[in-house]
């Protein structure tokens, strides 16, 4: 099982749309996966089509991670049925662990090492899953370094603007000095350009930067600005089902995107679902 967290230290680039894009491909693709959301607005939770039915948030469960338990609180995605409905796809597994407003007691700069471990005591022991997407707060506070002490990789979200990138080569010194102190086996998943305008000059210009100063870890492929997606996450719909020529180009990146991040872990093998 690979634990990958979805992070951004600037708010407004897409992290939210990333987390769902790679969660629709991995049900696509038959791995069971999980998402965390993380975030206190909750909007993964939303896109997801997640109906809680009297199930525990995560700022609950963060609370008292020795007396809860994941399994007995996570929630199918809508977009589960959806696909047995559209494609025949069944026993397919997408589950949420589903956000609100009460983990936002823990989206501070001065959490102790303590605090940092609720997540990974919350994962501890999970099963059933290939993958597990974390939905990092757009923040350095204790939601994201949470996340990071319960994560083996770190995806990168920029938008090819000068504050993103400047912000995500700071998030990438942020993640080297939070595994020296915290998470020795944490390492960057890569950086992913999203809402790329191939007709404008400057995101460009930034792309080439972003080759220049992050290498390798610039992933391909670059994910473009897509019109309809605020309808596509507004209907609660997984992208892989949305009809229409630009819905199955932009699944195949999306296809391509969660490639490259699994190759990024050599033992990461699927589980059978539950």
């Amino acid at each position: 099982m690979q634990v990958v967290s979805i992070s951004s230290l600037k708010g407004g680039v897409g992290k939210t749309s990333v987390t769902t894009g790679l969660a629709s491909a991995a049900l696509a693709a038959g791995i069971p996966t999980l998402v965390v959301d993380l975030d206190p607005h909750a909007d993964a939770s939303t896109a997801l089509g997640v109906v809680p039915e009297g199930r525990l948030e995560v700022g609950r469960m963060l609370k008292a991670p020795k007396r809860v338990f994941l399994e007995d609180n996570v929630v199918p995605s809508g977009w589960v049925r959806r696909a047995a409905a559209l494609n025949g796809q069944q026993n397919r597994v997408l589950d949420v662990a589903y956000g609100g407003s009460l983990s936002g007691i823990y989206d501070r700069p001065d959490l102790g090492r303590r605090d940092l471990r609720r997540l990974s005591i919350v994962l501890d022991g999970l099963e059933g899953y290939g993958l597990v997407l974390i939905d990092c707060p757009p923040s350095l506070n204790g939601l994201t370094r949470m996340a990071w002490a319960a994560s083996d990789r770190v995806l990168l979200v920029a938008e090819p603007g000068l504050f993103s990138v400047a912000g995500t080569e700071r998030t990438l010194r942020a993640i080297q000095l939070f595994k020296q102190e915290y998470a020795p086996k944490l390492a960057p998943a890569g950086v992913v350009a999203n809402r790329v305008r191939p007709s404008s000059t400057e995101h460009g210009y930034r792309l080439e930067e972003m080759k220049q100063m992050f290498g390798a870890l610039l992933i391909e492929p670059n994910i473009p600005e897509v019109a309809n997606w605020q309808q596509i996450q507004g209907a609660a719909h997984a992208v892989h089902h949305w009809p229409g020529e630009a819905a199955r180009g932009t699944s195949a990146l999306y296809d391509q995107l969660l490639g490259a991040v699994l190759k990024q872990s050599r033992d990461f093998r699927p589980r059978v679902a539950r």
